[in-house]
């Protein structure tokens, strides 16, 4: 298959930022055959290749990047019953939220709570996605995946994928080795919905509803989102963001105590996790660390509804972006003594 890329394409359009530079190529990949094509491409050339899916976790220098980026516009879904499991196969550039809606719609419980994140099916076992205590890493029996090391497509199992909070091997383990292009989930026809979050279950019971469906659920988690502008919508003075811009620290017993000695807060969120750390609130954490929702620092700032969402105003830059989120961390690193992990792949920054 030839491919046939374009020059000098500007990537701030396939972003949610709105901010970034340029691709030295660029070339959409409707099929596998493309992307392995692409590859070689790039390979010829000694070039980098680099994949973008919906571009709701990406921000990309101004200086744009020399590589070859592919944007993944696989599409597809399959479903078939096994036993008492409904399997479903996604390609890569299948938009997230409406495979979640289809699941819903036919009564298969596993992705409820996960309805409204932005982005394509690929970047979900990138990060491991998760949210209202869900993880899509609960669901995903195995994926199927370029190997840009040798140009073959091999089949990586739940396990293989070492996923972790918000984390995977395609995120930290070995990044840019691997490229998604079809994902597998089990779902559980039938099944109760997911209702593990404090804030779900408020917004359930002033709903009045005592006995949730999977789709009362999700109606719950889209009205959250949307009163947090973590629904992309045209008009949203927030809209511009990669929704939460840091992941939730995991600390130690005694870290967490330090944290709420000097916050001097008895009701500071926190969340005992399985290992014997605790999960704090990175939100809770930059608010505390005297950055109210709203702020502005020029063409950047905080969400007027979420602490967690760094927003790009207009005249904004990348470099704006990444340094505000630095100012964020240096600031809750020494009130606190916790560092925040960003959430978004960085491009050149």
């Amino acid at each position: 298959m030839r491919v046939r890329p374009r020059e000098n394409v500007p990537l701030a359009p396939y972003c949610t930022l709105e901010v970034g530079g340029p691709a030295r190529y660029f070339v959409e990949a409707r099929d596998e055959t493309m992307v392995q094509a692409a590859l070689a491409w790039a390979r010829r050339r000694g070039l980098a290749m680099r994949v973008i899916g919906g571009g709701s976790n990406l921000l990309v220098a101004d200086e744009g990047v020399e590589a070859l980026v592919v944007r993944i516009g696989l599409r597809g879904v399959t479903a078939r019953r096994r036993g008492p499991h409904a399997v479903v196969t996604a390609a890569a550039g299948e938009p997230w939220d409406a495979l979640v809606g289809r699941a819903v719609e036919r009564g298969w419980a596993g992705l409820e709570c996960l309805s409204g994140i932005p982005g394509s099916v690929g970047a979900t076992p990138i990060q491991n996605v998760g949210a209202y205590g869900q993880e899509v890493s609960e669901t995903v029996i195995h994926l199927r995946a370029l190997d840009t090391r040798d140009g073959k497509v091999l089949t990586l199992s739940n396990h293989d994928c070492r996923f972790t909070y918000r984390d995977s091997v395609f995120k930290s383990g070995e990044p840019e080795r691997w490229v998604v292009l079809a994902v597998r989930y089990r779902l559980r026809p039938g099944g109760a919905p997911t209702v593990r979050y404090a804030e779900v279950e408020r917004h359930l019971g002033a709903r009045g509803t005592g006995t949730p469906s999977l789709a009362d659920v999700r109606a719950s988690v889209l009205d959250i989102r949307r009163s947090k502008s973590m629904v992309i919508e045209p008009g949203d003075e927030n809209r511009r963001s990669c929704g939460s811009f840091f992941t939730n620290p995991i600390v130690t017993v005694a870290a967490a105590a330090k944290v709420q000695a000097v916050a001097s807060d008895p009701a500071m969120p926190q969340w005992p996790q399985p290992d014997g750390r605790v999960k704090l609130a990175a939100g809770w954490l930059i608010e505390r660390a005297g950055f109210a929702r709203g702020l502005r620092d020029g063409p950047v700032g905080l969400s007027t509804r979420h602490a967690l969402a760094i927003v790009a105003h207009e005249g904004a830059q990348a470099r704006d972006v990444a340094r505000f989120a630095r100012r964020v961390q240096a600031v809750v690193a020494e009130r606190f003594g916790v560092r925040l992990i960003p959430e978004p792949v960085f491009w050149g920054l």
